[in-house]
Formats: structure tokens, C-alpha cells, sequence
């Protein structure tokens, strides 16, 4: 969905085999170089994915778009964004277009006008975390089934 370089997802690959992890399409993914990546895990993912029972999500799809919100959310509430930088990604990334982070990216709006409202940064940084919980609590939405990437 564009978060993570395709080296990332090779690295991921990796580390699912060093974890205990393995399947075909799992170690063909994790064998690719990084100039390879860019250019098939793109291809090879699909099939990785469905050899472990995961859903592939399509580029794009809002599927993958609420998935990828999902991610970010539980990496804010792991400690490694901080509540601003989270709603700029949500923010920038999809705008005020996808129905599941309206509010975050409501909240981005916030920050830019703090100095001019009666709210402070702690506040805003409170919501933003509630909402980062409803986030990644939220159940997934299966994506339809598909034979290669868009």
C-alpha cells in the first residue's frame, strides 16, 4: 500500500523463515536481492500471502487502504510514531476519503490550529490515541479474492 519499501516486505519474508514460517512462495520472496524486490514482490507477494492464509489486499482497494491504517495505528500504539506523526500519515495519505480515518485526519487539521483554539496538544494527542485503538481494534474487511496484483 506504498508504507513500506519492497525491501521491507523481503526483509518480513526473511524473517518469517528464520521464525519457522515456510512455504514456496515464502522463500522465493525472501530469496529476492533488493534491486530485485522493486520489481517482483509486487508478483510474488499475492501468492506468498495466500500460501499462509492471509488476505492479499489489492493496491488501492479500500481494503488495503483501512489495512494500512490499521498498521499505523498499532505501530502509534506501540510507541513508534507519536500521535502527530500518525495523523499526518493517515492525513496525507487518504485525505478525508476514507470513511474509517475521517476523524484522524480531522485531527491532523487540528494540530495545524491549536495555537488559535482552547485545545492543547495533550488533548488532541489523547483523542488521536483513542481513535489509534478503535483503529486497530476494528475487524478487518475481507478483501475479494484475487489471482495477481493491481
Amino acid at each position: 500500500m506504498g508504507e513500506i519499501r519492497a525491501s521491507d516486505v523481503v526483509h518480513a519474508a526473511c524473517c518469517a523463515l528464520v521464525a519457522g514460517l515456510d512455504t514456496p512462495g515464502l522463500r522465493m520472496l525472501a530469496a529476492c536481492t533488493r534491486a530485485e524486490a522493486d520489481y517482483d514482490v509486487h508478483y510474488l507477494l499475492p501468492a506468498a500471502l495466500d500460501e499462509l492464509g492471509l488476505t492479499f489486499c489489492p493496491v488501492g482497494s479500500e481494503a488495503g487502504q483501512e489495512a494500512a491504517a490499521r498498521a499505523l495505528a498499532r505501530r502509534l500504539l506501540a510507541g513508534a510514531l507519536t500521535p502527530r506523526e500518525f495523523t499526518f500519515r493517515i492525513h496525507q495519505r487518504h485525505g478525508h476519503g476514507l470513511p474509517l480515518t475521517e476523524r484522524l485526519a480531522e485531527l491532523d487539521d487540528e494540530y495545524d490550529i491549536l495555537e488559535y483554539g482552547d485545545r492543547t496538544v495533550d488533548q488532541v494527542d489523547a483523542e488521536v490515541t483513542v481513535e489509534a485503538r478503535r483503529l486497530a481494534a476494528h475487524p478487518a474487511v475481507p478483501a475479494e479474492p484475487t489471482d495477481s496484483p493491481s
